[in-house]
């Protein structure tokens, strides 16, 4: 895989979501994502209008999780919080789905919640990546989330929050692709640390990476070339 630096950068969401983040921590992760011009920032709703303000006039784009890292609120706080980061500059929304209601086999309530909010993310002009938290779920539930994500009307489908037991796996971005066909849009993340893992992910069939080592990634790229 022959990606320059700047074309792997933009792969890449620069993520801050630790629960400790400080205001210098989120604007160090501003600052990188400048100097690397990476795809975007991602961090918690809090945050998200000082990332949008930091980031203005740059092409990277501010992006809030919401209904993180659990996805067990309430649909019509998933849409609030949506609405809310939109308003506070949230250019893309990183939601979780209602992981145990897929468990149970209820399969139109998962539907019916990840469609509200791509409703209120689209009627913004923003972009929604669901996550579905793969170190949960069966291969055969994967698959249910994935054909739900696409049915809900999101523009990606998300491995992992990077908050539960294991992150981003190479054979599950793999069957994801194989199930949402080859132009629905993938995001890894959780567990990625290394420019091999990076190009892994994107080999396996990503179309962004959600990273919170993208400064050692990226670095390690431009050592390479």
């Amino acid at each position: 895989m022959n990606l320059t630096t700047a074309e792997l950068a933009k792969y890449m969401d620069h993520t801050m979501l630790k629960p400790e983040a400080t205001e210098a921590m989120i604007d160090q992760t501003i600052k990188e994502a400048i100097d690397y011009n990476t795809a975007s920032v991602c961090v918690n709703p809090y945050w998200v209008k000082k990332v949008s303000q930091g980031l203005a006039g740059t092409t990277v784009n501010p992006c809030a999780v919401i209904g993180f890292p659990l996805g067990a609120n309430a649909t019509a706080i998933k849409v609030a919080e949506t609405n809310q980061v939109i308003d506070d500059g949230a250019k893309e929304v990183d939601m979780v789905i209602n992981i145990g209601e897929l468990k149970a086999g209820h399969d139109d309530v998962v539907e019916a919640d990840i469609k509200a909010v791509a409703d209120a993310v689209h009627a913004k002009g923003a972009l929604l990546k669901v996550i579905i938290e793969n170190c949960l779920l069966t291969d055969d539930e994967k698959i249910r989330a994935c054909q739900l994500t696409v049915k809900g009307g999101a523009d990606y489908v998300k491995t992992s929050t990077g908050f539960s037991k294991w992150g981003a796996k190479v054979e599950d971005v793999k069957l994801m692709r194989k199930t949402v066909g080859p132009d629905f849009k993938i995001k890894a993340a959780g567990g990625i640390h290394s420019l091999a893992e990076a190009k892994a992910m994107i080999a396996a069939g990503a179309n962004r990476l959600g990273v919170s080592a993208s400064v050692q990634i990226l670095e390690e790229a431009k050592a390479a070339e």
